[in-house]
């Protein structure tokens, strides 16, 4: 058999074309090397750009306007202005900025430009000098008559920090039931847990997967990452007793009965070892919830609800109306009647009038969930959290799913986010979700992305961002094609940085930054400048670019959220003892021997548990009432990250009982139950909140992390405003 012949590289001409529509021709996995796009890749990707490279005649064509595009406008369409006020408006939009540099493509404008400016605010004025943070609107008119329109986003120059050292723990919502729950954790376990932590534990936060909207299915996929909507939560986590409407359904006995079947479903994970079956639980809780909806609501409800309704808009009303489209023809818009895969269609208009009651309905439960996830900030403020609840925002959206249907104008059609190839996955990834189109966006003032901030930081102490490196680029995979026929493409990093600081200080909000894997050089610092805290994981962080051995504490970065692990990852104690591995050999997923991944795990936590010994982190175990060797190795791992100078310390909450099941297998599918384990004992017996809050073993860890001073020394936790604090 022949060999498949190699692409064909870009030439010259596509890959200028290509450079000045921000994507790549080539890209290097490591320092020593350099892979080459094929010409294939390159010009599908321009095409979902809008950029005709079919042929060299089609190139050049486009090449030739590009540059004279370039070369004639006055402005981009998008420009960015960071304001010198570290404090910026103070939140409120309302106050100048103080100043700042003037941005360079305003700077670069013809001598004699007339500039007009129209402020967030609703000002105008013939300056950009001392505009408040916002997106406001500039007109430039040069002497020769030509004029240009651009969106100008001041932003104060970084956002706010930490008060101070703190901790908190780390939880899949879905796996933290409660003794009142429906079947998987709710918004009311949440607060339940953000209220015992923040009172008796000291916690400064609790952070959790992410909430948005799932696609329905048969059965409904899992991951939390890969949801319908990002700007919208799912109902699917109300806590349904908590609606206040709820003690008013005109059948209770069908209430009491619901109830009755949760209790069951409950007890079938708690109690007999099932999975958690999401589609099960809102089966019960969508019934439920239909009968809490017929309740009318009263003067100050029904003006709440009228205020969040004028609030979203026209994007709820989008939301709202594909879920009931949904309901109707499935959850994949693609295979809809043609004229209802365009949100703004006579068709749509028609069917949304038609179902208006269902549109009503999903509106409401909108409003309810926000209104639970709202309280659940409010419960661990008031708890004294100085953080509260940390938020996750995935990577992107499901193209069969609301966002990618009615935001369709900023979406990369026929192209899917992943992962090039690298030393963790030679076949790269495809993680198929589509991507934003930088330069709809751009024309925008990402308005899209901006919008989404702003729901998300409205009940958030803190945002995590999924892959934040996909601020700067992200690897676009031609559909049908494999992830290694990819290539990146560059969004406004400057731009995407300056909206997110400006909605995370608007909302006085921290932002954590999963900056985990391979990270292009620089990105690390251009987050670390805007106050972006990053990512460390004890078992990732050794000196790579030295002798390969563990990082000693006092070399780790402070602008860090600093873990154990994480919900892709081995718990501590599977880690520490090995049974990661022998997972990964039941489920057929080791590409050598058992025992050569063994010898390699174990020399891996032998170089570990050498240097927490040698730091004194190992205390004395058994006898006496001590903790058991396996319980003191991992205090000896969370002594470790109070050494460090991370401003923040995350706690895996299965970790404080033994659990030795990760909550998701990258790799698996079928073969092992992702996003469905109940948090568990170190024997997988389930715990429920009220078992997880009288935990000696988990109480033991919290007393370790309660040391939450300056690095290296014990003390009363520091979280008030006013501590001081690492730099960085």
């Amino acid at each position: 058999m022949t060999a498949p012949r190699p692409a064909a590289p870009p030439d010259e001409e596509l890959t200028r074309l290509a450079a000045l529509h921000g994507v790549a021709t080539s890209y290097s996995p490591s320092p020593d090397r350099t892979v080459t796009a094929s010409a294939a890749a390159v010009t599908r990707v321009l095409a979902a750009l809008g950029v005709d490279a079919s042929g060299p005649r089609a190139v050049r064509a486009a090449l030739a306007a590009r540059e004279r595009e370039l070369g004639e406008r006055l402005l981009p369409p998008t420009v960015v202005s960071w304001s010198d006020n570290a404090e910026g408006d103070g939140g409120g939009g309302n106050g100048d900025g103080g100043g700042g540099d003037t941005p360079a493509a305003l700077a670069a404008l013809p001598r004699g430009t007339r500039l007009l400016v129209e402020t967030e605010q609703g000002e105008t004025r013939a300056s950009v000098e001392r505009l408040p943070p916002g997106v406001h609107r500039v007109t430039a008119t040069a002497p020769d008559g030509r004029t240009a329109r651009a969106h100008l986003v001041v932003a104060p120059p970084r956002l706010p920090a930490p008060g101070g050292r703190t901790y908190g723990l780390l939880v899949q919502l879905y796996s933290l039931l409660s003794g009142r729950s429906w079947g998987m954790g709710d918004l009311g376990d949440l607060a339940e847990l953000a209220g015992w932590a923040g009172r008796t534990l000291g916690a400064g936060f609790v952070q959790v997967n992410p909430l948005h909207a799932a696609v329905p299915g048969a059965p409904t996929d899992p991951s939390p990452y890969r949801p319908s909507s990002r700007r919208f939560p799912d109902p699917v986590h109300l806590r349904v007793e908590d609606v206040p409407e709820f003690a008013y359904v005109a059948d209770p006995d069908r209430v009491r009965a619901l109830a009755e079947r949760a209790g069951r479903l409950r007890e079938t994970v708690l109690d007999k070892g099932a999975l958690i079956d999401r589609d099960a639980v809102w089966e019960l809780k969508r019934e439920a919830l239909e009968l809490v909806a017929a309740v009318p609501l009263g003067p100050g409800r029904r003006a709440a609800h009228g205020d969040f309704l004028a609030e979203e808009g026209e994007a709820l009303e989008d939301h709202a109306t594909w879920c009931a489209l949904a309901e109707v023809h499935g959850s994949d818009w693609h295979r809809w009647p043609e004229g209802l895969r365009d949100p703004r269609s006579e068709d749509t208009t028609r069917a949304r009038r038609e179902l208006r009651d269902r549109v009503d309905f999903w509106s409401r439960l909108a409003w309810l969930t926000d209104a639970q996830l709202t309280a659940a900030q409010r419960t661990a403020r008031e708890a004294g959290m100085p953080v509260g609840i940390v938020h996750d925002l995935a990577v992107g959206v499901h193209p069969g799913g609301a966002d990618a249907w009615a935001q369709q104008e900023y979406l990369a059609a026929g192209m899917s986010v992943g992962a090039p190839p690298d030393a963790f996955n030679a076949r790269g990834q495809d993680w198929g979700l589509p991507p934003w189109r930088p330069d709809r966006l751009a024309e925008s003032g990402y308005a899209p992305f901006r919008r989404l901030l702003r729901a998300l930081f409205r009940y958030a102490g803190a945002l995590r961002i999924d892959h934040v490196m996909g601020l700067f680029r992200l690897w676009w995979v031609p559909q049908g094609e494999p992830p290694t026929e990819g290539t990146y493409v560059r969004y406004d990093a400057e731009a995407m940085l300056a909206v997110l600081v400006l909605e995370g200080s608007r909302a006085g909000a921290v932002v954590i930054g999963e900056d985990l894997g391979t990270v292009e050089p620089g990105v690390r610092e251009a987050l670390r400048e805007r106050g972006v805290l990053g990512t460390s994981v004890l078992w990732f962080e050794r000196d790579w670019e030295g002798d390969g051995r563990p990082l000693p504490p006092d070399r780790w970065r402070a602008g860090c959220l600093a873990t154990a692990t994480t919900h892709d990852l081995p718990s501590t104690a599977a880690r520490l003892t090995g049974e990661h591995v022998d997972l990964r050999d039941r489920l057929g997923l080791l590409t050598r021997p058992l025992e050569e991944e063994r010898a390699e795990a174990a020399a891996d936590t032998g170089e570990w548990r050498e240097l927490l010994a040698r730091l004194g982190l190992l205390l004395g175990t058994g006898g006496g009432g001590g903790p058991s060797a396996e319980e003191a190795e991992v205090q000896a791992v969370h002594r470790f990250l109070l050494r460090t100078p991370a401003r923040m310390i995350g706690v895996w909450l299965p970790d404080g009982v033994g659990d030795r099941r990760p909550q998701n297998l990258p790799g698996t599918w079928d073969q092992y139950p992702n996003w469905r384990l109940p948090i568990a004992d170190a024997e997988g017996r389930p715990v429920t909140l009220e078992e997880l809050a009288a935990s000696p073993r988990l109480r033991a860890l919290i007393d370790v992390l309660r040391d939450t001073g300056a690095p290296g020394t014990a003390g009363t936790p520091r979280t008030g405003a006013g501590a001081d604090h690492p730099s960085g």
